[in-house]
C-alpha cells in the first residue's frame, strides 16, 4: 500500500464539518459490495465506481478480494473486506485464518464482526482475547471491530467499545447493515464518546442520503460504509453547501447547553 494511500485512511478523529469538501467527504466513505447475489460484472462496475468518485476504500466479499485489488490497482481507492460476517459466530481459529487470508491476497484493512452472543452474554474476556488474537495476527493492519449494536444495550455498546480499545482495535463500527437497524446518530456520539478521538467510529447500515451521511460525520464518525456512493456524491453536487450548513447547525443544536 502506497504512502499516499495510508495517509488518505489515517483519520480516526472525528472529521471537521467546516473544512467538508468533496473529496474529503467521498473519502470518508467506504464503498460498500457484500450483498451476496452480486456478480462479478456487478463487482467490476463497484469498483469503477468508487475510483471515479474517490472512496476511501471498497468493502467487498472475501471470495472477492483478489479481483478488488486487481480492479483497484493503480487507484486511490483501497481494497477492503468483512470477516466473521455477518453474525461473528466462527470459531476464533476461523476467524483468525480467514483475516491472514484476507490480508494475504491484498486487503488493507479488515472489518471484523465481534462474536455478537458472547458480547450480550457478558464474556468480555472472550470477546477481547479473540479479538486481540486476530489484530494481532494482522499486525499493523488496521481492524475495525463491528458491535452490531442492534442487539446490544447502550451498557453492551459501551462494554463493546471498551474491548475493542483494550484489543487494539483501530476503530469501532456500529453495524454489518444486515441487521434489523441502522446506524442511529445518537449512537454513533455515543460510541465516539466512549472510544475518544484516538479510535476511528465507522457508521454502517441505511445511511443513503447526503444529509445521512453528514448526520455520521457530525455525531463523530469518521468512516461511513455506503452503497448509494453515487447517489450521494450527486447530491453534494446539487445542493452540499446547503446540506452542510444544516448538518453544522444541528451539531451546534445538539450540542448547547439547553437554556431554562
Amino acid at each position: 500500500m502506497s504512502q499516499e494511500i495510508k495517509d488518505r485512511l489515517a483519520n480516526r478523529a472525528p472529521v471537521d464539518l467546516a473544512a467538508v469538501g468533496e473529496a474529503a467527504l467521498m473519502g470518508c466513505l467506504d464503498h460498500s459490495l457484500l450483498r451476496p447475489e452480486l456478480t462479478t460484472r456487478d463487482v467490476e462496475a463497484g469498483c469503477d465506481l468508487a475510483i471515479e468518485w474517490g472512496t476511501a476504500t471498497v468493502c467487498c466479499r472475501p471470495a472477492d478480494v483478489t479481483l478488488v485489488v486487481a480492479r483497484l490497482r493503480g487507484s486511490e481507492v483501497a481494497p477492503t473486506t468483512v470477516i466473521g460476517f455477518p453474525h461473528g459466530a466462527n470459531t476464533s481459529q476461523i476467524k483468525e485464518r480467514e483475516a491472514v487470508a484476507a490480508v494475504d491476497n491484498g486487503a488493507i484493512e479488515l472489518d471484523v464482526v465481534v462474536n455478537i452472543g458472547a458480547l450480550r452474554s457478558g464474556n468480555l474476556g472472550y470477546v477481547r482475547d479473540e479479538l486481540a488474537g486476530l489484530i494481532y495476527a494482522v499486525a499493523p493492519t488496521p481492524v475495525k471491530v463491528i458491535l452490531e449494536t442492534a442487539y446490544l444495550t447502550p451498557d453492551q455498546v459501551e462494554a463493546g467499545c471498551r474491548v475493542a480499545v483494550e484489543a487494539r482495535a483501530a476503530f469501532v463500527k456500529n453495524g454489518t447493515g444486515y441487521s434489523p437497524r441502522g446506524a442511529e446518530v445518537g449512537e454513533i456520539a455515543l460510541m465516539r464518546r466512549f472510544v475518544g478521538d484516538g479510535v476511528g467510529v465507522k457508521a454502517a447500515g441505511g445511511v443513503r442520503t447526503l444529509d445521512a451521511v453528514l448526520a455520521m460525520l457530525a455525531a463523530g464518525a469518521c468512516r461511513v460504509g455506503a452503497t448509494a456512493t453515487a447517489g450521494i456524491g450527486e447530491e453534494w453536487r446539487t445542493r452540499g453547501a446547503e446540506a452542510l450548513a444544516a448538518a453544522i447547525e444541528a451539531k451546534f443544536q445538539r450540542e448547547s447547553p439547553s437554556t431554562p
